[in-house]
């Protein structure tokens, strides 16, 4: 059995958890907000006792494959909706601004024009500029999926070179320098 898949999902004080049975949707509302999601029908899922569990028919690859994906899924949503996630993006680089303005992202970032990122209505956006750090672009939401794929297409505008380290990276990543020319003599 999937060790991911069979552990079960505490829900927390406050988030209420259903499923239609036609459509095999999941939704989960929350004092955040809510979300759906999608499960297939050969997963069975079981709302009891304050907790989700979840039990796949067979062990077919594709049964097990969805076991864990679908309990993963909707652990992130229970998470989503009771606590929020939160993604920390620095900005290394001389000159490198961002700045929030409503549900626009004002980067500069090197290039000869600023870069205008208009985010979905999901997600907040934070900026930090203290003199001497790095500038910080913090995200907020509820979709763990969403925030990732937002996160990453800003890092995808100046991802970290090799050489000085320049770019946006995540808060606590290490980006591994190479050496350079000069090195070699």
């Amino acid at each position: 059995m999937s060790r991911i898949g069979k552990l079960p999902i505490a829900i927390p004080a406050g988030v209420e958890v259903s499923r239609d049975e036609k459509t095999n949707i999941v939704t989960v509302k929350g004092p955040l907000g809510q979300l759906q999601q999608y499960v297939d029908g050969d997963i069975t899922l079981s709302i009891e006792n304050g907790q989700i569990s979840m039990a796949r028919p067979t062990d077919q690859k594709r049964h097990r494959a969805m076991h864990g994906l679908y309990r993963a899924l909707i652990a992130n949503m229970v998470k989503g909706v009771s606590q929020g996630f939160e993604i920390r993006q620095e900005l290394v680089g001389v000159g490198y601004k961002a700045e929030a303005k409503g549900q626009l992202l004002d980067l500069s970032l090197g290039y000869s024009h600023n870069i205008l990122f208009e985010l979905a209505p999901e997600i907040k956006v934070e900026t930090i500029t203290e003199k001497g750090k790095a500038p910080l672009i913090i995200l907020k939401g509820i979709d763990k999926q969403l925030l990732g794929q937002v996160a990453n297409k800003i890092r995808s505008y100046r991802k970290p070179e090799p050489y000085k380290g320049k770019g946006i990276r995540f808060v606590g990543e290490i980006v591994r320098t190479k050496a350079g020319k000069s090195a070699e003599k």
